[in-house]
């Protein structure tokens, strides 16, 4: 391909919305283009891209036996109905209504979809294990759309889904994709590392997420460099104990602290360190309030929250009813003697046993001294529970060292779905003894397109972006120095058809520009190995090949009619 043949547009500034490295070159290397927010178009280069990325994911989804389909973006409302999710998706739902006023939306993921058709077609334990994939445009209506493709409204996405005819079977499938998506990670250059997750929306079974290791990473990842504990913040754990012993508890002693809300406000005030405060939050559970209260230092999760509520939709209580419910307004609240006796309170397990310590008054502008949480409220044994965000320094649940935390670009998740949407469409299959069995499934999703934009930020430097081979637009850019001179042109023409014949894609700059612009271009993009070919070049002996990933020192001069198989090397390097 020559450059003047195609549409290649690269830009010198960065895009003013653009937050991170990958999202910048992105847009400057001409990959995609903003149509608005969250909305990208991908331009030639990008699509050769996304379509490597497609391959590779196809390729191991095959291989691991799965099969492809496509099914309908647009979804009935009546699907997402009979799994409840129609409601508790929310906001991030684009909804819509037909001129015959019947509900749909456009489909952020497909187990009710893709449930209603095996329900449809599989009847047997004959027809089972089976598993379906496709990769198809995604849409969820994000608040702050942001990092490019990172966080878009509408992204691609292979989304499979496997159904079994019982739970140990289900886990076998599990496993085959799982090391699967680790072959497809790394087919794509990227180093992913694989954690323990919550299953949010999807189910409560066994997940893992897949995540490149990143600091422009919107997720955190809690590891143990010594046993090799991973887990993103919202599921991960730490080896919490109840709070040390300390001296009995002192007499309850009310403080005035005008003006102090915050833990950090009342700790200045009081100049006490905010590990001796609890923070007490009041939120609202299937709409019903309950308190949590956690130490002072340290943040609620509200994964673990909900889940130890066992509640369906849980959120942080309007003001109102924070007062209604403790006699104060947010910022004075604490679990002695709130206004309203049959509040639930609930504590992270590390406040279990402790004492002295500082709470909301559940009175505008006051505090307690000297509390005992056993003593003083109505906390009971069964009321504590891990309910905090790891910290780094924490201790590991499975070996006892110290974790750390690190950011990670969450690229693809594997589920254990269990009988969650197969009970709700009731898919059943006959055994062999023709008794009606509920299938269990499973749930396997890859961000194709945020896997792009993934490999360039794990893969770049100052220069620009550093594609690994098997997903470069072109894996070879031919820099023509001499356009207009006829022997360079033919050196040129003959490397190209060389390195097609062996299955090398090539893309030749052919512009009348610089030999500085040819450069700075090809580097911006990123293809993975860089030829110079120039008539000054060629007089003294050869062509200039170099790897993006190298230095200019490591550039190697060779013969022209040994320059294919030099690149070919390369490249399988």
């Amino acid at each position: 391909m020559k450059w003047t043949k195609t549409l290649i547009q690269t830009l010198r500034d960065n895009p003013q919305d653009a937050e991170i490295d990958s999202h910048k070159l992105l847009v400057r290397a001409g990959i995609v283009k903003k149509l608005a927010g969250g909305l990208y178009t991908y331009l030639p280069l990008g699509m050769r891209s996304l379509k490597k990325v497609q391959a590779i994911v196809r390729d191991e989804m095959d291989k691991a036996g799965a099969l492809e389909i496509v099914m309908p973006i647009l979804q009935p409302a009546e699907l997402w109905r009979t799994t409840g999710r129609w409601d508790t998706m929310g906001a991030n739902m684009f909804k819509l209504k037909d001129r015959g006023e019947r509900e749909a939306a456009l489909g952020p993921t497909a187990e009710e979809e893709v449930t209603d058709l095996v329900k449809s077609v599989v009847g047997s334990y004959r027809q089972l294990p089976v598993t379906l994939y496709q990769i198809q445009w995604k849409f969820r209506d994000e608040t702050r759309p942001r990092f490019g493709l990172m966080r878009s409204k509408e992204f691609l996405m292979k989304d499979g889904y496997s159904f079994d005819v019982d739970a140990e079977a289900a886990d076998k499938t599990y496993w085959t994709m799982y090391h699967a998506y680790e072959r497809i990670f790394a087919r794509c250059g990227l180093k992913a590392v694989p954690v323990e997750a919550d299953g949010g929306d999807m189910g409560d079974s066994q997940t893992h997420e897949f995540h490149v290791l990143a600091d422009a990473g919107e997720d955190g990842i809690a590891f143990c460099e010594a046993c090799g504990y991973a887990a993103n913040l919202e599921k991960a754990t730490r080896a919490a104990s109840p709070a040390a012993a300390e001296e009995s508890a002192g007499e309850i002693e009310e403080v005035e602290t005008p003006n102090a809300r915050t833990i950090e406000e009342v700790s200045s005030f009081m100049g006490l360190e905010s590990s001796k405060f609890v923070k007490s939050l009041v939120y609202k559970a299937d709409g019903k309030c309950v308190m949590v209260c956690v130490p002072g230092d340290r943040d609620v999760n509200d994964v673990k929250l909900k889940r130890f509520l066992g509640a369906k939709s849980l959120e942080l209580a309007d003001f109102g009813s924070v007062l209604d419910v403790t006699g104060a307004n947010a910022g004075f609240v604490g679990p002695v003697n709130p206004s309203d006796k049959t509040l639930r309170i609930v504590a992270d397990i590390s406040l279990k046993g402790a004492v002295n310590r500082i709470v909301g008054a559940n009175k505008d502008g006051y505090h307690l001294k000297n509390v005992d949480l056993k003593r003083d409220t109505s906390l009971s044994d069964a009321d504590f529970a891990d309910l905090i965000v790891v910290a780094a320094g924490d201790v590991c649940p499975v070996c006892g060292k110290t974790i750390v935390i690190k950011r990670g670009i969450e690229v693809g998740q594997v589920f254990k779905l269990g009988t969650k949407y197969t009970e709700a469409f009731k898919a059943v299959y006959k055994n062999d003894k023709l008794e009606d069995k509920t299938i269990v499934m499973g749930c396997y999703g890859v961000g194709v397109s945020r896997t792009l934009q993934a490999v360039i930020e794990y893969s770049h430097d100052k220069d620009g972006i550093i594609w690994p081979a098997s997903v470069s637009p072109y894996q070879v850019c031919i820099c023509l120095l001499d356009p207009d001179q006829a022997e360079v042109v033919k050196v040129s023409d003959e490397l190209e058809a060389a390195l097609e014949a062996k299955g090398i894609d090539v893309i030749v700059d052919d512009r009348a520009e610089r030999p500085g612009v040819k450069f700075k271009d090809a580097d911006l993009i990123g293809f993975t190995v860089r030829v110079v070919v120039g008539a000054k070049g060629l007089t003294n002996g050869g062509v200039e090949v170099k790897l993006r990933s190298e230095d200019k020192s490591k550039t190697r001069v060779v013969k022209p009619e040994d320059a294919a198989a030099v690149i070919e090397e390369l490249i399988k390097g």
